[in-house]
């Protein structure tokens, strides 16, 4: 196999995986609604009151047929919001509902929407109808008082900021009923920190037992994602996973898509996991006490708004066991919530698994490794272009006698390029003798046309698995390189590096041999640099950036073997 035709193997393979993610998005699409599109928020704007059928998003307590509906919320109509608590430390702003003490929008300070914009920082959790992903907990009993999700809770302030010197923020909620039962609900914010600790502290004041249980859950609509046009197709955040999550350790990492929550809902105990709501780069996690059994479920359920449309929305939830609280008793139920990016270095020192939010797919045995090594490149540079260009040298070094021997047989084989022209002359359509011609040329001359085939086929892995690492790094996101660019997760703003690789690529054709090569095959290789070029024009620089790094230095070592070898016959001959 010759050097254009390696080639083009791995353009096409390229092009086809992207085909089949494609296929996957445009056959697999889950229905953004039902009745109408929900109106659009912008920059926090209210939108039109959302409704919600009574008990859907409410689980049921043990031993209970259907929800019990919070004594402050008695009928459907009760989904309006309360008070706002705006809770602001280094990393996070998060505001809190006081209907139902939950966690319903989250920015994180640090990642700006645009590169240095940080008075507009990425919203994760959002309240609003079209962007609305929440996150809620409660408690529920069979057949006592208990506040839900939606109960009317009180807040002692209605800010809260992490002070200079101070390296921790506690949120207390209360909320009582008459028949004695009191329930405390505290966030705990740490400085430095994506993670919230939430107690739920139930007293019981009353002359009986209580009994019931707490549960913490995700909900939401999916994201609006751009999938229209060149710039749509190249939209780096189509290809990333985008549903349901959890972690179990018999089971290890499991997600759902939000199109299989009807076909294959998730229902069943788990111990020491965790439940997620994934996206590129960001991520929501309900992180249950170590040792607690939860019961972990998904489900959807449709929302109405006021203005007549509705929208698909998405559960996962774990519920813990059976708590009872005799008269005069406290019980305080704890859990965490993470709200932030995929730091995959740190995020197993959170919880086991939690690493694993960072989706690579089938080709995570090699890109997680890939990933680390990155990472510690980026250490030693400080700048992420930097660490890209020293990760091609070395995968380059890892593999350079894998492409040696490639090179090698594609330098040979050109040497072969006028005889075996000439026996494409001499046969002219008679490819049966031209084969068996060509065979004999290739025994003589000891050279093996498939030589440079295994090399290829060894290297792809790595090259889709250093392709996911490029889509999925949090770390390079927004990241600056030098000169023009300074944001290696979006296209090269002046078109310089889809130009570079386009001549790297031609030149490249032009080095390796093309004698008995299929005409509309070697039309293909002379346009591909063409569509190449305008295709990664609209790719994220730092991909760019790895194609055209490790095309050059591929180039640069085919012209030294192509060269040694010259040198070689020459001396021979002398």
């Amino acid at each position: 196999m010759t050097s254009p035709r390696n080639f083009l193997l791995i353009a096409l393979l390229f092009i086809g995986y992207l085909l089949w993610m494609q296929w996957q998005e445009d056959y697999d699409k889950v229905p953004a609604t039902t009745a109408g599109a929900p109106a659009a928020a912008v920059d926090g704007a209210p939108t039109a009151p959302v409704t919600v059928p009574d008990g859907a998003d409410v689980p049921s307590a043990s031993g209970s047929a259907a929800p019990a509906p919070s004594p402050a919320t008695p009928d459907a109509a009760a989904n309006a919001s309360g008070e706002r608590v705006v809770v602001t430390t280094d990393v996070l702003r998060v505001e809190i509902d006081t209907r139902g003490g939950n966690v319903v929008v989250a920015d994180l300070l640090a990642y700006p929407l645009q590169p240095k914009d940080y008075a507009h920082p990425k919203r994760l959790l959002d309240s609003s109808a079209a962007g609305f992903f929440v996150a809620q907990s409660g408690l529920v009993s069979a057949g006592g008082a208990a506040p839900d999700h939606q109960a009317q809770y009180s807040a002692e302030k209605n800010a809260y900021s992490l002070a200079d010197g101070s390296d921790t923020i506690e949120v207390p909620l209360s909320w009582s009923d008459a028949s004695g039962i009191a329930v405390r609900k505290v966030f705990v914010f740490k400085r430095g920190s994506y993670v919230i600790d939430q107690r739920q502290e139930i007293s019981n004041k009353g002359g009986v037992a209580w009994s019931g249980n707490a549960y913490r859950q995700l909900q939401r609509v999916p994201p609006v994602i751009d999938t229209s046009g060149i710039k749509g197709y190249s939209n780096i955040e189509r290809y990333s996973f985008v549903g349901a999550a959890w972690y179990s350790p018999a089971d290890k990492f499991q997600k759902l898509k939000f199109d299989q929550f009807a076909k294959e809902p998730l229902d069943k105990p788990i111990a020491d996991g965790w439940a997620a709501m994934l996206q590129h780069y960001f991520f929501a996690a309900w992180i249950p006490a170590q040792g607690e059994n939860d019961q972990y479920s998904t489900k959807t359920y449709v929302a109405h708004a006021a203005d007549g449309s509705a929208a698909n929305r998405y559960l996962i939830r774990t519920q813990s066991p059976p708590i009872s609280v005799a008269p005069g008793a406290t019980y305080t139920d704890a859990a965490r919530l993470y709200v932030g990016p995929k730091l995959q270095s740190t995020l197993d020192q959170i919880a086991p698994g939690l690493s694993l939010t960072v989706d690579y797919g089938m080709f995570t045995v090699i890109a997680e490794p890939l990933h680390w090594l990155l990472a510690q490149l980026h250490k030693l540079t400080g700048n992420w272009g930097f660490a890209i260009i020293l990760l091609v040298l070395i995968i380059k070094a890892l593999f350079f006698k894998l492409s040696e021997t490639q090179y090698r047989s594609g330098a040979k084989m050109r040497k072969l390029q006028p005889r075996m022209q000439a026996l494409k002359e001499r046969y002219g359509d008679d490819r049966q003798k031209m084969n068996m011609a060509m065979m004999e040329l290739y025994q003589k001359e000891k050279v093996n046309p498939l030589a440079g085939c295994l090399p290829m086929l060894v290297q792809i892995p790595v090259f889709f698995a250093l392709y996911w690492v490029l889509l999925e790094s949090v770390e390079l996101r927004q990241a600056p390189f030098i000169g023009w660019i300074q944001n290696l997760t979006a296209p090269d703003p002046y078109y310089v590096l889809p130009v570079l690789n386009g001549l790297v690529m031609i030149a490249t054709t032009m080095l390796t041999p093309s004698a008995g090569m299929d005409p509309t095959q070697a039309k293909m290789m002379k346009i591909m640099p063409v569509v190449f070029s305008v295709l990664f024009a609209f790719f994220p620089a730092g991909l760019v950036l790895y194609y055209t790094v490790n095309g050059g230095l591929g180039l640069l070592q085919q012209w030294i073997i192509t060269r040694r070898i010259d040198a070689g016959e020459k001396a021979a001959a002398a």
